[in-house]
């Protein structure tokens, strides 16, 4: 009788340890989160959303940047943008084993937090992405980086990190390694370029030859690294050492000329001589070439003619591009810089005189791409037939500067005169949405394509609230207007930069904003389908309705995204209200406003779904 009460006893009495162990390791949990963060923020932390309370639960009142699984472990940390200035200490998360048995995804890109990545990083083994862009973070990258076998993004750019790199390349699986902007050294490690979306380590100070790219990289993900050389780099690894070069020279000049030498030394003076005459010819043909740009872009030239052979282009390119102003002479202050920054103290006469190609023309004028004396390149739009004042075009450059949103481009300064306006934009290397759906890269994913539209729809939501009391709207919204940084973050380009008489007169002012929802519902319809606006006359909104008319919705989307096992339930709501976009009657159309909550609806149900699949 004792040993079945003693028995009894056991079984009643366990659940209440095991419930205090947990409850234990529960409170261990939130004690270092709230900590972590705490180190995070720094002395002033006025950020009224991290509330992360030791009474509540990090899943169940679901903390500001915490993500859970179904079994309520805590999976991501994002914590993207947040203002936070303090520093990090990654000890704090994977050496307690609750975290760093369960923690895949941790994100604290555009912050100002200092401090180290420290070798404790390597006990977080479910890592899967890492992201500390755009903050203070110093020191030598840790060794133990190299053994997160289930990392797949690193992005460290931006940052003050020194030191030798370590050996990620035995990362089988890492698809993205985003470095810029440090101060690393050594030699690249021999990555398997081949698995890489993205990959950049400009503007370090990496040394030795590149491993082989396999044609996956251009030198864009190589600059500003003096010791580098190798493809895709235009310096050879083959050089001679300057020291070789010298004992050989010295030992030349003991044994006196030779005939070849002789023969050679004439060669050279009868070259310069050719050199010299062609660049006196040169200069002569420079003079009157640059008159015929300066007519062409001042409208003394016919269109047809108007740079409308290779041999024009190659003009522009080598000479740049010329503006006269009403008095026929240039005015050193008339260019106004709106980005001091950026372009600081820029003159018009520089603009004009820096070496300019011409990467595209449409009906609201001409975009030319424009390598600057400092280094810098930008892009100039030149607008023509505008019947605008100079007045109110002044007025509009600066309410467009002043609404300023974080993925819209503002102009950095413009030229405005009787017959010319030129927008100086910032240059976006990575092209356009359009180039990205349409051209030669590799895959574009449904969650990549949700993030962009909603950050697009934001942005335009926003513009549109900004400056809806002076009628300013964008006009010309397209996929090739929406641009892409480094890091494949999208942009609005060209807002409010409207030429001839392309902003329709309506009868209320909301009508033309209604147009802006229009352009923005074909860019949603292009993510869905993959598909061109025009293509062999078919235009894309009248063959999505005709498709969805006849009940075969899931023929629309794109093969790629079915192919990924992407949600068609978010997909079909997201085409809903692609279809009220580009409705026919304005009124029925949304506002920017309400689309960019209904598309945030769907992100939100995406990411929920995300973190119950981990």
């Amino acid at each position: 009788m004792e040993i079945i009460l003693n028995i009894l006893l056991v079984f009643l009495v366990t659940p209440f340890f095991l419930l205090n162990m947990i409850s234990c390791e529960d409170d261990e949990v939130k004690k270092t989160l709230i900590q972590f963060m705490t180190q995070l923020s720094g002395q002033q932390n006025n950020n009224s959303t991290l509330v992360w309370k030791l009474e509540s639960d990090p899943c169940k009142d679901r903390w500001y940047g915490v993500y859970c699984d179904a079994q309520m472990s805590i999976k991501r940390l994002n914590l993207y943008r947040l203002n936070l200035s303090g520093t990090l200490d990654v000890a704090l998360l994977c050496n307690l084993q609750p975290l760093a048995a369960s923690l895949t995804f941790l994100s604290l890109d555009d912050n100002n937090i200092s401090g180290r990545i420290t070798s404790e990083i390597g006990n977080c083994k479910q890592l899967t992405r890492l992201h500390v862009r755009g903050n203070q973070l110093t020191g030598n990258l840790p060794t133990s980086l190299a053994m997160l076998n289930n990392l797949k993004r690193l992005d460290i750019s931006d940052n003050r990190f020194s030191g030798l790199l370590p050996n990620v390349a035995r990362i089988s699986g890492l698809n993205m390694f985003l470095a810029q902007n440090n101060d690393l050294s050594g030699t690249i490690p021999a990555f398997d370029f081949s698995n890489f979306d993205h990959f950049n380590v400009s503007f370090n100070n990496f040394s030795g030859q590149i491993p082989d790219v396999n044609g996956h990289f251009v030198a864009d993900s190589f600059l500003g690294n003096q010791g580098l050389c190798g493809y895709p780099l235009q310096k050879n690894c083959s050089e001679k050492p300057l020291s070789s070069t010298v004992s050989q020279t010295s030992e030349e000049k003991s044994k006196g000329p030779s005939k070849e030498q002789i023969l050679m030394y004439s060669g050279y003076a009868a070259l310069g001589v050719i050199v010299i005459l062609f660049v006196i010819l040169k200069l002569c043909t420079i003079k009157k070439t640059g008159k015929k740009v300066e007519a062409a872009l001042n409208g003394d030239i016919e269109k047809s003619s108007y740079v409308s052979s290779e041999s024009k282009a190659e003009e522009l390119n080598k000479s740049g591009f010329s503006v006269a102003s009403e008095s026929g002479t240039v005015s050193q202050q008339s260019l106004i810089v709106l980005s001091k920054p950026v372009v600081n103290e820029l003159k018009l006469e520089e603009l004009l005189r820096a070496p300019a190609e011409l990467i595209g023309r449409g009906n609201n004028g001409s975009l030319y791409k424009v390598m600057l004396t400092n280094g810098i390149i930008v892009v100039v739009k030149r607008i023509k037939g505008w019947s605008i004042s100079s007045v109110d075009f002044k007025q509009r450059m600066q309410l467009l500067n002043q609404a300023k949103h974080p993925h819209v481009l503002s102009p950095l300064a413009f030229y405005c005169s009787k017959q010319e306006k030129l927008l100086v934009y910032e240059y976006q290397k990575n092209g356009s949405l359009f180039k990205l759906l349409h051209g030669t890269s590799k895959t574009f994913d449904w969650t990549s394509r949700l993030g962009i539209a909603s950050t697009i729809a934001e942005a335009l939501a926003f513009m549109h609230q900004e400056l809806g009391q002076h009628g300013i709207i964008h006009g010309n919204i397209k996929s090739s207007n929406i641009l892409l940084n480094n890091n494949m973050e999208p942009f609005i380009s060209e807002y409010g930069a409207l030429g001839k008489n392309d902003q329709q007169q309506s009868s209320t002012p909301i009508d033309t904003f209604k147009g802006d929802v229009y352009g923005f519902g074909v860019i949603l319809l292009e993510l869905l389908t993959g598909k061109l606006v025009k293509n062999n006359g078919i235009d894309l909104t009248d063959w999505v309705q005709s498709v969805v008319r006849e009940e075969w919705t899931g023929e629309v989307f794109d093969r790629s995204l079915l192919s990924e096992y992407a949600s068609e339930e978010r997909m079909v709501n997201m085409l809903q209200v692609a279809i009220r976009c580009v409705n026919d009657s304005l009124e029925a159309r949304p506002s920017m406003n309400q689309v960019a909550l209904m598309i945030n609806t769907i992100k939100d149900e995406e990411e929920k779904s995300l973190i119950y699949q981990v």
